[in-house]
């Protein structure tokens, strides 16, 4: 991954943290905080859902910034959720890195 991109992620993980400790009127991202996890998942079943309709409507218009946008936003409200639970987009591309080199059949067959 280009360095320029974990520069992106890390920047904001922090700005999540940060965002643990500004009001709820302050922060879109606060305010979930101060909703609780049912707000949080909520939101993310809610972008998981755009993001499908997104992809539809590529094949449909062959236009994909739409999905870029949705994506961007279902991965932005995940990272909150991650921040919420003690997390960080390093555990998620660990995770990742560790199942390079295993068969996707076999790593599902683990669980």
């Amino acid at each position: 991954m280009d360095s320029g991109y974990n520069q992106v992620l890390a920047q904001l993980a922090t700005i999540l943290q940060q965002r643990k400790q500004a009001t709820s009127e302050s922060s879109y991202v606060a305010s979930l905080y101060h909703k609780g996890l049912d707000a949080m998942l909520k939101k993310i079943g809610e972008e998981a859902t755009e993001t499908v309709m997104a992809a539809k409507d590529v094949a449909a218009q062959e236009d994909k910034s739409k999905l870029v946008y949705e994506v961007a936003d279902l991965w932005f409200h995940t990272l909150v959720l991650l921040a919420d639970q003690g997390l960080s987009h390093e555990d998620i591309l660990n995770e990742l890195a560790r199942r390079f080199g295993i068969s996707g059949h076999d790593e599902k067959a683990s669980r």
